[in-house]
């Protein structure tokens, strides 16, 4: 079967396809790339909640997806928001890579951590998400945000140049493109280092590091997409998701949920929101039912939300 990928151009973007399009090609479909800007990737100069309301990565990519001009979509899926248009599933999560945020750090700027924070008083992290702020505000007070947008190439890029002290980033984009080959490959500069957060503690955003691939409903599609489906990772994911569903979340709100598989069937989920005081709220819960689990985990953290 013939299947036209759709993806932004950014160079995970283009990663994240490619790595889609090798299992797909494996499962027996022959694959053509389309890429399709988003105002997400226009506009740069503004934090993710100033650009629009969540989703501001995939609209164009699912208008494309409707409008049958390809026929899977590839997403990063925390893009994706909680509610996606009617008529669009998405077919299959394939393994997803490390859900942790990580810290990258120029050297000169370190100094002994401080709540897991290897930073010197004062150090300017970038960072354009509401909850990484939330959870560098509680942890380290002292610090100073500044607004971080564009690829992942140039936020290296501002750090090395010594726009920022560190920046705040997914481990698994740092991860997919550092096994990329080519003008696509990130080698970071030899005075940078990588620190990783605790995912326990500093909650990732629902579903980071999950690849999502979003098709029409019933079409011929969803069956061949069905074939790269990573069952154990989907269900964990979909805790998350329920979880975003619960908080009615996205980049306008500092929530981070985070799942693991805590043997067999069990699900083992931490929570987390930011409040209006500057403080983090956490919660966790267990079990083997993907909503029982999300809806146990967001009870407690509900009456911080303004409705």
């Amino acid at each position: 079967m013939n299947l036209r990928l759709g993806t932004r151009g950014s160079a995970l973007a283009l990663a994240q396809a490619h790595d889609a399009a090798r299992r797909l090609t494996a499962a027996g479909a022959t694959v053509e790339i389309v890429i399709i800007s988003t105002v997400g990737d226009r506009v740069t100069d503004r934090a993710f909640s100033d650009v629009g309301a969540f989703g501001v990565f995939v609209r164009e990519i699912e208008a494309a997806l409707l409008d049958r001009r390809i026929d899977v979509a590839v997403h990063s899926y925390k893009d994706l928001p909680s509610r996606g248009p009617d008529g669009l599933v998405v077919a299959a999560v394939p393994e997803r890579v490390d859900p942790a945020d990580v810290l990258l750090v120029r050297r000169d700027r370190m100094a002994a951590p401080v709540n897991g924070i290897p930073l010197a008083p004062g150090a300017v992290v970038g960072t354009s998400a509401m909850r990484r702020r939330a959870l560098l505000h509680e942890m380290r007070p002292d610090l100073t945000h500044a607004l971080l947008r564009g690829n992942v190439p140039t936020r290296v890029r501002a750090l090395a140049d010594g726009t920022f002290d560190a920046i705040v980033l997914a481990a698994a984009g740092l991860a997919r493109l550092a096994r990329e080959d080519g003008d696509r490959k990130l080698t970071l500069p030899a005075d940078v280092e990588v620190v990783r957060l605790d995912p326990s503690r500093f909650v990732p955003a629902p579903s980071q590091g999950a690849i999502a691939l979003q098709v029409r409903a019933g079409d011929a599609a969803e069956a061949v997409v069905a074939r790269v489906d990573d069952a154990s990772c989907r269900r964990a994911v979909a805790t998350e998701r329920v979880a975003l569903f619960l908080a009615e979340g996205g980049c306008t709100i500092p929530f981070g949920a985070w799942c693991t598989a805590a043997g067999g069937d069990r699900l083992s989920l931490v929570a987390a929101l930011g409040a209006s005081d500057g403080t983090v709220a956490r919660s966790t819960a267990d079990g083997t039912d993907p909503a029982a689990v999300a809806a146990e985990a967001w009870e407690p953290l509900a009456g911080l939300v303004a409705r």
